[in-house]
């Protein structure tokens, strides 16, 4: 299946078959795909976080706000977290990347104020939802962007210090009374040419 028809089948899952496990073989090249997401000058400011333990789901679902169903009833759990602590994360730019993209963050890092900084490296894991969504998709799997989580708590449950956690995505499959499938709730877009410009 190419990835036009693939994006036209994706929907957002509202509900899960909690009982059909994912072969780990997809979940393992998930995380593949995942780890090799683009970010701004590959900067790679993330953490991805795959929940598979029950106890541990249980206890997100409990602080996921309205979507306490889904995280209870996927198979899995992707976390998405950003580097929080910029100390923290200047050891990982000087201990794992090249002399050049360290050059080039330290001239970025001195140009920008903390809060900018930040809010510039969430916009690249935003990237890597993307690929998760569409990744998920193409290995079979239903999936659900999760913003409506809340972020202090999923970093107390995961035991966090340097990173602080943006979002989720749910994965697994979508029960067949889901009412949001494409066959009962057809894709909704606005007007191609109102989004699309040609030029």
């Amino acid at each position: 299946m190419d990835i036009l028809e693939l994006m036209k089948k994706r929907y957002s899952a509202k509900k899960y078959n909690a009982d059909k496990a994912i072969p780990q073989e997809k979940i393992e090249a998930l995380k593949e795909v995942l780890y090799l997401s683009p970010s701004s000058i590959n900067i790679q400011p993330w953490k991805f976080t795959f929940v598979q333990n029950p106890e541990v789901k249980a206890q997100l679902a409990q602080v996921s706000m309205h979507n306490t169903e889904k995280v209870n009833q996927a198979q899995l759990l992707v976390v998405f977290s950003v580097a929080d602590d910029l100390d923290a994360f200047q050891q990982i730019v000087e201990t794992e990347l090249p002399e050049a993209r360290r050059n080039w963050y330290n001239q970025i890092r001195a140009s920008k104020s903390e809060t900018d900084m930040k809010t510039w490296l969430s916009q690249q894991v935003y990237i890597a939802l993307g690929v998760g969504l569409t990744a998920s998709i193409a290995l079979g799997l239903d999936s659900t962007a999760m913003e409506g989580i809340e972020s202090d708590k999923y970093k107390e449950i995961l035991n966090m210090s340097a990173f602080k956690p943006l979002f989720a995505m749910s994965v697994g499959y979508g029960a067949e009374d889901d009412f949001n499938r494409i066959e009962v709730m057809p894709k909704s877009r606005r007007f191609l040419d109102s989004v699309i410009e040609s030029i």
